[in-house]
């Protein structure tokens, strides 16, 4: 299959010439690595996808490893051989897809088939996209180009949708129940309720809908970090008396102020961050410390140095407490989605948005185990400027 680069205007594109028909010294069954197999510099087993092509008559000239990892076929078996036989798809219907499509008699005008769920024998699953080559428009198909990818990662992909489908259904049902069920309990028997009862009900109500507006943000917040279109709003921000307003918010809360210590170094280097997200950062880590740890939860902040480097080079928060802390085998599923650790409460969802945060931020964070034994979270977040010079 030889390969050059074709230019028009001022780009270039590679563009696939008819395969030569194998010689004496071009074996077919001796794998991809045939003549003129270089495109661009770039060999056909260097593709992350499995790619196969067929030349005008219908038989495999090209089959590369991620082909025959992908299918479990052997290249000695595919080459040479024609494309129906080579590669017998079938449709979810049993259908026989090379029979449905007839890439070398079908329609003059069809320039290929999208991306399928098709199968081999035995059951296999194959993702399968064609592209039919022609000279000429409406001429007959000179190659046959296909690409063959594994159904795992769309498999994960689905399993991880269909998780927050769940998990999603199930936060969002006990907060609306209770909503539903107070107000209907009181617009029925106001008069019955004590003025003292009233205002129970009411604050149990605003609770559950403040409920609901958190997870509708963290949705909103996955969404945004999966499709890369967090935006950070960049303002100088005091890390260290942003973690000391969430300590008093806990201690207002009901935990005692010896629960939690402290501890600043100096000097800081100025910060620039969104003050709204190193919030909810802070408030997560927080969070997961008093509820999930015991003792004593230590924040540190102080400067962060490069290797080899005097001058700090970002901000270091490390937040740790003296509980169980995290088992070995579970501390690289950590910031993965709906993680809960050995105590179940949340959406599972927190940790993931945090990290997700963090590295917004050109950040990064780690999780390990605390001198005192428990979990400990360290985040570091580099100098950075601010929006409008960004």
């Amino acid at each position: 299959m030889g390969v050059t680069a074709r230019r028009n205007g001022a780009h270039s594109a590679p563009t696939v010439l008819p395969a030569d028909p194998p010689g004496p010294e071009q074996d077919p069954a001796a794998g991809s690595h045939h003549s003129a197999a270089d495109w661009c510099g770039l060999h056909p087993d260097d593709l992350p996808d499995g790619l196969l092509v067929a030349d005008h008559t219908g038989r495999v000239v090209c089959f590369n490893s991620a082909a025959a990892r992908i299918t479990a076929l052997r290249p000695q078996d595919v080459l040479g051989r024609p494309v129906e036989q080579a590669l017998p798809l079938e449709d979810l219907e049993g259908r026989r897809w090379w029979q449905l499509t007839d890439p070398y008699g079908g329609l003059a005008i069809r320039a290929g088939q999208p991306e399928r769920n098709l199968l081999l024998p035995g059951g296999r699953e194959v993702l399968v996209a064609a592209r039919y080559v022609r000279e000429r428009p409406k001429g007959p198909v000179r190659r046959l180009v296909v690409t063959l990818r594994g159904t795992d990662a769309r498999r994960r992909t689905e399993r991880s949708h269909a998780e927050l489908i769940a998990t999603v259904a199930h936060e969002l049902r006990s907060p609306l129940t209770s909503v539903k069920g107070f107000t209907a309990t009181l617009l029925a028997k106001w008069e019955r309720f004590t003025e003292d009862q009233k205002k129970l009900m009411l604050e149990t109500v605003d609770a559950d809908a403040n409920r609901v507006t958190r997870l509708i943000a963290e949705l909103l917040d996955i969404s945004r970090i999966d499709s890369g279109r967090l935006e950070v709003r960049r303002q100088p921000v005091d890390l260290a008396a942003a973690v000391q307003r969430h300590v008093d918010g806990h201690v207002a809360a009901g935990q005692r102020p010896d629960r939690f210590s402290l501890r600043v170094g100096q000097p800081l280097p100025a910060l620039w961050a969104d003050p709204d997200k190193i919030d909810q950062v802070l408030g997560n880590l927080l969070e997961n410390a008093v509820r999930h740890g015991e003792g004593t939860v230590t924040i540190e902040v102080g400067p962060s140095y490069a290797t080899g480097d005097r001058r700090s080079t970002g901000t270091a928060v490390t937040v740790s407490d003296e509980g169980p802390g995290i088992p070995e085998e579970s501390m690289s599923r950590v910031f993965t989605r709906f993680w809960r650790g050995s105590k179940r409460g949340g959406t599972g969802l927190g940790l993931y948005i945090v990290k997700g945060i963090v590295e917004a931020h050109g950040g990064t964070i780690a999780v390990g185990r605390a001198a005192g034994g428990g979990a400990e979270f360290r985040f570091i977040l580099p100098v950075g400027a601010p929006a409008f010079m960004a």
